[in-house]
């Protein structure tokens, strides 16, 4: 990705021969972290694009992915499974359960809780997911060789435990930050 920089002296939002959202001269000590804002945010405008076709959010495919791959979970499994909080898990389930993708059913071990899982309508959906997510990884990745493609994946893994890391250790991150204003 292109680093974009202010223009010297006038202090103007600079934006890289292919940028699309300016780099402000407060990032310029994260062109790292820009890059992956930018990253991430057009993916997701993409795979908003090409989910909508077949009747899905981002986001909800990956629930499907994780319920066809391991069958009938519960929602508090989902919740670890994808990293994410209870209320959007919730909003999720139900979106997916009024477009008939997915149903709810009594546990058989604990009658507090109730199993989400895929229907038989969402079956049909699966080949549909699969072909969107071979889409947007040929959009992403074109150019790249398979040693790039492997090289990227490689370095975006490595990001990824940086920040997992990071997680798991708050007192890292505090060490981190430097002082406060306050």
């Amino acid at each position: 990705m292109t680093q974009s920089m202010p223009e010297a002296g006038n202090g103007a939002v600079g934006k890289g021969p292919e940028g699309t959202v300016p780099t402000p001269g407060a990032a310029k000590g994260g062109p790292v972290s820009h890059a992956i804002f930018r990253l991430a945010r057009l993916h997701r405008m993409f795979a908003g694009q090409l989910l909508r076709r077949i009747g899905l959010h981002p986001g909800q495919e990956l629930v499907m992915m994780h319920l066809w791959e391991l069958g009938p979970q519960r929602q508090a499994d989902l919740v670890r499974l994808m990293d994410s909080d209870a209320a959007t898990m919730t909003r999720t389930v139900r979106r997916l359960e009024q477009a008939g993708f997915v149903r709810r059913r009594p546990s058989p071990t604990d009658r507090r809780a109730s199993l989400i899982e895929p229907t038989a309508a969402s079956q049909a959906l699966r080949h549909e997911v699969e072909r969107v997510w071979s889409q947007l990884e040929e959009i992403s990745t074109a150019g790249l060789s398979d040693d790039e493609r492997a090289a990227a994946l490689r370095t975006l893994e490595s990001l990824e435990q940086n920040l997992v890391r990071a997680a798991a250790d708050p007192a890292a991150c505090a060490e981190a930050e430097g002082p406060r204003l306050g």
